[in-house]
Formats: structure tokens, sequence, C-alpha cells
């Protein structure tokens, strides 16, 4: 019996269900119960919120999730890992709704209820990929109220990165226009089984309610150039756009001698607004 519940310890169920981690499916277990609720806290409180969750595996998150009062959906593609969360959805058939799948093909929404909020220890191969889903989804403000989500330390730094610092790009760019981002706390590898090579980090993202109108395939379109040739200046940079970078940077009054990393999220705005403009003309 675990501190939370009165579930078998996660030990156990993954001896029963032989659910040893897969590298292939991006499979890093949280055992730690006291970790796993302190990550539910930091995602709480849930009254009257609907939580999803990818990549639940033995479901220690799972569990934490439901002790603090949330009502989740859980999708997972393992089935190893869907027989062993059955023992949870018995134990709490009105608090889970463990659904078979591929997260990155599945819509949530039709499964959760107003509002909602996405708590995971993400499946590491898919997490970026995963954010860049939610973070450009349609309409905005979104169907989630918050993310809490857990990534590789380095891929959280990226995502709070500030303009000017080696690890701004991208990333930092899409999650710093539609949500205010911050880093919640860091844990170290050994709370994981098996133990991956590096820090892991809990990031919070909260919607902005109104981010600066562009279209975001534009901007995903203007970031990948700038930052695909970071070092390069972005006169030289933004050509693969196509067209003339000279108009887009006089359009939006930046030097064409600037570089992606020194330009702020509102200055990126401003070259996908531009490149839409030349679009239309």
């Amino acid at each position: 019996m675990s501190a939370i519940d009165d579930l078998p310890p996660l030990r156990e169920v993954i001896k029963r269900h032989e659910l040893r981690a897969r590298k292939s499916l991006g499979q890093n277990f949280l055992l730690d119960l006291n970790l796993t609720a302190r990550i539910a806290r930091a995602g709480g409180p849930f009254e009257g919120i609907s939580v999803l969750e990818v990549g639940p595996g033995p479901g220690g998150l799972t569990r934490a999730l439901i002790a603090q009062g949330a009502h989740v959906v859980a999708i997972e593609r393992d089935q190893r890992a869907i027989a062993a969360l059955g023992g949870i959805a018995a134990r709490y058939p009105d608090r889970l709704n463990v659904i078979a799948g591929d997260a990155l093909a599945f819509d949530p929404r039709p499964h959760l209820a107003a509002p909602a909020r996405v708590v995971a220890n993400l499946p590491y191969n898919i997490a970026t990929a995963l954010l860049v889903q939610w973070l450009t989804a349609e309409p905005w403000p979104p169907w989630y109220d918050r993310l809490v989500l857990m990534f590789q330390r380095e891929v959280a730094l990226r995502i709070t990165a500030a303009p000017g610092s080696k690890t701004y790009g991208r990333l930092s760019v899409l999650a710093g226009w539609r949500t205010n981002a911050r880093i919640l706390f860091d844990i170290a590898p050994s709370a994981f089984v098996p133990p991956p090579k590096v820090t892991s980090s809990l990031v919070e993202l909260v919607p902005r309610e109104r981010p600066l109108a562009c279209a975001s395939g534009l901007l995903q379109r203007v970031t990948e150039a700038a930052f695909g040739q970071r070092r390069k200046m972005l006169r030289q940079s933004l050509k693969s756009l196509g067209g003339d970078p000279l108009e887009l940077l006089s359009a939006t009054g930046i030097a064409p001698t600037a570089r992606a990393e020194d330009i702020p999220v509102e200055g990126f705005v401003a070259l996908a607004r531009a490149l839409a403009a030349r679009k239309r003309a």
C-alpha cells in the first residue's frame, strides 16, 4: 500500500505488468510518490478541472493527480502501461479515463470538460512536438488554462529563454508569444527509472489572453528561417523565405545586420505580419 492511496506500490505494478521503460517510447518513469505529489501540487488546485496526462506509464503521477482531486484523461500508447493503469481506473472509475492512442494524433478536446489543464511527465521523444501543437492551437485562448510539463532541462531553458541568450530560439519565441513560461523546479536524474543522462525541469506555461495578432504558421516560417542560420545576419538568413529580406526588415524597422538571437518576440511577430502583407500584395 502506498502513502497516497490503497493501491499497490509502483515497483510491484511494474513487475506484475513487465513494464520496463522503453527508450523507443521515450519512457522514464517517476516512482517517488513524494515527487509525483509535488508535481501534482504544482499543477493544482484541481477543483472543477479536467486534466490531460500524456504518457502516464505505470501511473505514479496519475495517482498523485487523483489524490489531489483531479479528474484525469490519460493518453497512452504502450499496451503494458494501459493494463497497469486498469487497476487505477477500477479503483477510481469516475476519476480516470484511459485512452489508447498516439498523443501526437490525439484531439483531447472531446474528452475533456472545460476548464482543462495538461499536467504530464512527457515522453521525451515527442515532448517538443506536442508543445508546439499546443502553442499553435486555434482558436486562442486555447482549450487549456495551463500547461505543467516535464522536459529535459536543456529544452526547458530553450522554452523560457530571453532574447540575447544562447538558448533563445524558435521554441522561446513560440512560447513567449502566446504564454508566460517559467521553470518551477528541477528534478535529478536519480528520480527516474531508468535514470536519464540529464536533469529534468518542470515548466509552467500560462496562456496570454490577448497575444500579439499574427498567423502562427507564418511566425513558425520566420523563426525557422532566422534560427536555421542563427549566426548569420537576418538580411542573409531570411532569404530562404523568398523575395527580398530587406523589404521585410525595412517594413519592421529591424536592422538588416541584426541576428535572430537578438530579436524579441515582438520583432518576430512584426516580421510574420510583414510577410503576410507581402503575400497579399
